[in-house]
């Protein structure tokens, strides 16, 4: 594909345009279609604010799984001469089971991450910015850090950007691997050296996050979206969604489980789960059937065939009584036992909590030990009772932070739709001889 192609194809799929060329992940490459010149435009012609509000307007919504509006969440930070020190952090923990989208931008298009981050630390006149790692993804370690080496080497980093006045720092950090650190604050605490465990909120991040100092953490694909918005506009990146959304942009989804072609597709937002799955993961193999689906990681409720032909975004999946997440979709087939399922992910969950909150620390492992009995066929008759009791009392609301909730909707969604298949797990009563 030629340079002139690449960049006109950037315009329809500004995130993996230059992954599906092949093009090589150096800053002499990433240049050659265009790379750094939003950044240039920002520090030449464009104000903070003016950064901000065409985020802003463009309607981003953050890629990690809440969609919470990029430009609303940019906006609470305090801005001015006096605001002090502020850092950007970018969220890279990606450790939802089935989820492996920012792995892809991250170990393929790592420049466009970090031009990203650039144009967010300008946008909110951050002093420092920090790409917390998953500690597994060595490979995506490697090729940031080389190119962050490139970025300074060639004046994009570090003291007096381009001439500007304004100086930005960014270091990679890799973390110690716990999927509690997909939690902003619980990231924070990692980051200053102290145990994972989410803060309490208010204060909000924005405010006093980093070190007490006010702080912004947003997604890898969220900031890997930046550029090409101040670049080519708002409207732009709102006509991406053809209409499908009234969220702005592109999305990456993914389909995983015994579909035809599991992997990740750059599609407008809003893109039906039935176009995803069938047209282009290619629907599921010979002998194969689709019994239900998760939207967006382990921790989304299921949904059935019957929701295929929902638009996959924030709002029309949580009508549905799910939540879009990080919008990889797990296709299960009629061979799958839901109690076996559920004891997998559960399992996960119980292991990954911090502690610090009971109906978590010990809710979980509570629930998961039903569970294995259920998997087992001896469970009691009451454990289900109880496992609905569970998704109660571990459930929003409850819980310190969204770890414990986040794993009862699978489960209060199992036992809506198949709990014969829990039932079938109660142990018999000994037969009369």
């Amino acid at each position: 594909m030629s340079i002139a192609s690449v960049e006109t194809e950037l315009q329809v799929k500004p995130l993996t345009a230059r992954i599906n060329a092949k093009l090589p992940v150096d800053l002499k490459s990433y240049e050659s279609t265009g790379g750094y010149q939003a950044l240039r435009t920002t520090l030449k012609d464009l104000k903070p604010q003016d950064v901000q509000s065409r985020v802003k307007d463009s309607n981003l919504r953050g890629r990690g799984g809440a969609g919470f509006p990029t430009g609303i969440k940019w906006g609470l930070v305090p801005m001015g001469p006096d605001a002090g020190a502020k850092y950007l952090v970018c969220n890279a923990d990606e450790m939802e089971p089935n989820t492996f989208k920012d792995r892809l931008l991250m170990e393929d298009a790592p420049h466009q991450l970090i031009e990203g981050m650039l144009v967010a630390g300008y946008a909110i006149q951050a002093t420092a910015g920090y790409i917390f790692l998953r500690g597994e993804y060595v490979k995506a370690a490697q090729r940031l850090n080389a190119a962050l080496a490139e970025a300074r080497a060639a004046g994009l980093l570090g003291e007096n950007i381009l001439g500007s006045g304004w100086s930005f720092t960014l270091v990679v950090h890799t973390g110690a691997g716990r999927y509690i650190c997909g939690e902003e604050t619980a990231l924070i605490n990692s980051l200053e050296g102290r145990r994972a465990n989410p803060r309490a909120k208010p204060p909000f991040p924005q405010i006093a996050g980093a070190w007490g100092r006010p702080t912004v953490v947003n997604n890898v694909e969220s900031l890997c979206n930046i550029a090409p918005i101040v670049l080519y506009g708002a409207d732009w990146f709102k006509g991406l969604s053809q209409g499908k959304s009234k969220d702005g942009g592109t999305k990456l989804y993914g389909a995983s489980g015994r579909v035809k072609r599991g992997g990740i597709y750059e599609l407008p937002i809003g893109t039906s789960a039935r176009e995803i799955l069938e047209e282009h993961a290619g629907g599921m193999r010979e002998g194969y059937t689709l019994k239900c689906w998760l939207p967006g990681g382990a921790s989304t409720d299921f949904l059935m065939p019957e929701h295929l032909d929902l638009a996959m975004d924030f709002d029309t999946i949580g009508k549905a009584g799910s939540r879009m997440g990080t919008g990889l979709i797990l296709a299960l087939d009629q061979t799958h036992n839901m109690v076996s399922i559920l004891r997998n992910l559960q399992d996960f969950f119980a292991r990954e909590s911090c502690g610090w909150c009971t109906p978590c620390r010990d809710g979980l492992p509570w629930g998961l030990k039903m569970l294995r009995a259920l998997e087992r066929g001896e469970g009691r008759a009451e454990d289900i009772e109880q496992l609905q009791r569970l998704t109660v009392l571990a459930g929003p609301g409850k819980t310190f932070c969204a770890h414990a909730p986040g794993a009862m909707e699978p489960l209060q969604s199992a036992l809506k739709f198949f709990r014969s298949e829990f039932e079938a797990g109660i142990k018999k009563p000994a037969q009369a001889a």
